[in-house]
């Protein structure tokens, strides 16, 4: 079978398109640095492509959810220490009262600086992160503690609510964040158990508030100091001295255990940082041109073309005269 000039012109024609669909491909490549830009580039790698990027979104996801509950644990750790130093300072003041001679001028004075540390107190546990109460557990657009206005530290009372400085209203539930799949840590505090004592809200007591057996009311203990300081009860005031030692020491047990949890979380976050770096190398293996490679096949391709281009060219002009 003889081929004819046209024939012969439509196969070069054809052949210099696919040079040139080629080279077009060759130079999206090195323009882009990536040799996967379409399924059919390489459809074996689709699935594990798409796979990779789903849990390269996944952890991504948890990343950033990490980071804002670790932003949120360490602020809440700072408000934890002002919580130290408060309680400290009250240790401080009974263990001069018990120790020293005073008058009842100077009784008034230091027992004046515990009420103000008692508002202090109040003010750290109404602390917020962008408008969002720390202590309140899920009640967080709400301030959780709230001053009795009818308070009289005459008619204080541990055992009767009503008698109160401070009042919660915020909830018993904790925040909890996923930083893996199926493992969740508990990444706040609340009001409830951290200043007054007691894991459920209300409690089990018998008037629903009184903390648990070896647990205290940080403002409670403020307030009984307070009372002994004003009433010259040297009894009350060692009472008041231990109690509020034992208040300190479960304001820094809850604050050692959110230090662990924050400890976990930085831990997550490095972990799922590493497999995110293994996960985008893997990407790299199948997505990722190697650029010299590319830049030759491009020079090479260009090459080709000049040449399909040339003899297109020279057959374009041939004639039936040609060959005469």
């Amino acid at each position: 079978m003889k081929s004819t000039q046209g024939t012969t012109y439509r196969m070069l024609g054809s052949r210099l398109n696919d040079v040139s669909t080629k080279l077009e491909e060759l130079r999206n490549i090195g323009a882009t640095g990536k040799k996967l830009n379409k399924p059919s580039d390489n459809p074996a790698a689709i699935r594990p492509v798409l796979n990779t990027r789903k849990q390269l979104s996944n952890i991504d996801r948890y990343l950033e959810t990490m980071g804002k509950a670790e932003d949120t644990m360490q602020a809440t750790d700072g408000h934890l220490d002002n919580v130290e130093n408060i309680m400290q300072r009250a240790k401080e003041i009974m263990t001069n009262s018990i120790n020293g001679v005073l008058n009842d001028a100077d009784r008034t004075v230091l027992a004046d600086e515990l009420a103000n540390l008692r508002k202090e107190l109040v003010d750290t546990a109404n602390g917020s992160i962008d408008g969002k109460y720390i202590f309140a557990g899920y009640a967080e657009d709400a301030q959780p503690f709230v001053e009795n206005n009818s308070f009289n530290i005459n008619a204080f009372d541990p055992a009767d609510a009503s008698t109160w400085p401070v009042s919660y209203t915020g909830d018993e539930n904790a925040a909890s964040l996923e930083i893996t799949t199926g493992e969740q840590i508990q990444v706040n505090l609340t009001g409830n158990d951290l200043f007054f004592g007691t894991a459920d809200w209300p409690s089990t007591s018998a008037d629903g508030v009184q903390p648990e057996s070896g647990r205290f009311n940080l403002f409670n203990e403020l307030t009984s100091a307070e009372k002994a300081l004003r009433t010259n009860n040297t009894a009350s005031m060692q009472t008041s001295l231990t109690n509020l030692e034992g208040a300190a020491e479960q304001n820094r047990r809850l604050r050692s255990q959110l230090g662990n949890r924050t400890a976990l979380v930085q831990n997550t976050m490095d972990a799922q940082e590493g497999v995110r770096v293994d996960l985008k190398q893997i990407l790299s293996r199948y997505e990722d041109a190697d650029a010299i490679e590319a830049f030759n096949n491009i020079v090479q391709q260009e090459t080709a073309f000049q040449a399909a281009l040339s003899v297109t060219s020279k057959v374009s002009k041939l004639s039936i005269l040609d060959f005469l």
